[in-house]
């Protein structure tokens, strides 16, 4: 079934999206400053790309860097992101079938607006990587 999600998830938003975080990683690398937020835009379209079968999970080890960092990222890319998820996300409901998938790119909102400190993994691991 998470096959079938992520195929369709991939031909109505998943390409359109992971194309937004491209461009959003491209332009934060512009400088030596914005790589790690270019990094993360990259992690985190590549997860909106294929998002059925994977979470994200709480890093324990993230400390105030991550904040500072949370706070920039939410002003040069987060918000224009989190808005092209809810967007997309709208688009996704009016359909019956679309739900589901508009219900994932909600999912997709809190880590496009605050990325770093977390980590994504697979479904099976998440509990595992919560713990200690």
């Amino acid at each position: 079934m998470k096959t079938i999600l992520n195929v369709i998830w991939l031909v109505l938003s998943g390409f359109w999206l992971f194309l937004a975080y491209l461009v959003a990683g491209l332009l934060l690398c512009i400088t030596i400053i914005g790589i790690p937020f270019g990094i993360a835009a990259f992690r985190i379209g590549v997860y909106a790309l294929w998002p059925f079968g994977y979470t994200t999970v709480e890093r324990r080890d993230a400390g105030a860097p991550s904040c500072i960092g949370n706070v920039l990222w939410l002003v040069l890319a987060g918000w224009w992101l989190a808005l092209g998820h809810i967007a997309t996300g709208l688009l996704l409901c009016v359909t019956i079938i679309g739900i589901p998938l508009g219900i994932a790119n909600f999912k997709l909102i809190p880590v496009s607006l605050l990325p770093l400190g977390r980590e994504i993994v697979r479904t099976d691991q998440a509990f595992a990587a919560t713990r200690w």
